[in-house]
């Protein structure tokens, strides 16, 4: 039988440089935790200062001892949904840099835009590609067709487990296919809702809900990004893209 101690526990890791939810196991040292923070956070684990925060609480607690390399994370309360704050000893900070959001900019009419003679409009036109296309209705109804052929093909229903590719962490559960008028481009889209918050929303786009997650967990991919199968959940030590949060 497993015992408590040794059961991974979600916890929120906060740093300046990213914000997301983690699986942190009471049986690892405070050397070890540090080490596998150091991805997230870009922090040195000799550099990492840490502070544990319980729900429902406004008391910090600092996740520090003699001798970090023997000293577990069971002596500490990890609950779920605690917070764990990394911050760095290291005072250094770069130069800042001006913001060019106030510096007028010059914008071209579409008019202006479509009388060019060297523009990749005046090209398309040229050599009739993309909607300049006489044959492009056709070949759109043959892109739309090969799209949903890579669904049924890819057994890529609501409720399967999913990985987003390239990667071999991002993984989910798909919670909507079919379209999405609101993103630019014919054809399905596959929603996923995301085990980790590395997504781009909350199931919804441009008001309009599509299903239902936690804020940046979900994500909508084309059916081609996904592939379906016994994807589990991975815990903090298998999870080879930490730094992509």
């Amino acid at each position: 039988m497993t015992s408590l101690a040794s059961r991974d526990v979600p916890i929120l890791v906060i740093s300046s440089a990213a914000s997301s939810e983690r699986r942190v196991n009471p049986s690892w040292t405070i050397s070890q935790l540090k080490i596998k923070l150091e991805p997230i956070t870009g922090i040195p684990p000799s550099a990492q200062i840490l502070t544990l925060r319980l729900p429902a609480s406004q008391e910090s607690t600092a996740v520090a001892s003699s001798d970090e390399d023997v000293t577990q994370l069971a002596g500490w309360s990890l609950t779920k949904h605690a917070e764990l704050h990394v911050t760095s000893s290291d005072l250094f900070s770069g130069p800042a840099i001006a913001s060019s959001s106030s510096v007028p900019k010059y914008e071209m009419s579409a008019e202006t835009y479509a009388s060019l003679p060297d523009t990749v409009l005046a090209y398309k036109k040229t050599h009739q590609i993309g909607r300049f296309d006489p044959d492009a209705t056709e070949n759109v109804e043959t892109k739309v067709a090969n799209l949903w052929r890579e669904v049924a093909i890819g057994g890529i229903n609501v409720g399967a487990r999913c990985i987003l590719r390239p990667s071999t962490t991002r993984r989910g559960t798909v919670a909507y296919v079919g379209l999405v008028p609101e993103i630019p481009g014919v054809g399905p889209w596959i929603g996923v809702r995301l085990d980790e918050p590395a997504g781009k929303n909350n199931g919804s786009l441009l008001g309009k809900q599509y299903f239902d997650c936690e804020p940046y967990y979900g994500v909508f991919v084309r059916p081609e990004r996904l592939e379906v199968g016994d994807w589990r959940e991975l815990s903090m030590d298998e999870d080879d893209d930490m730094e992509e949060i």
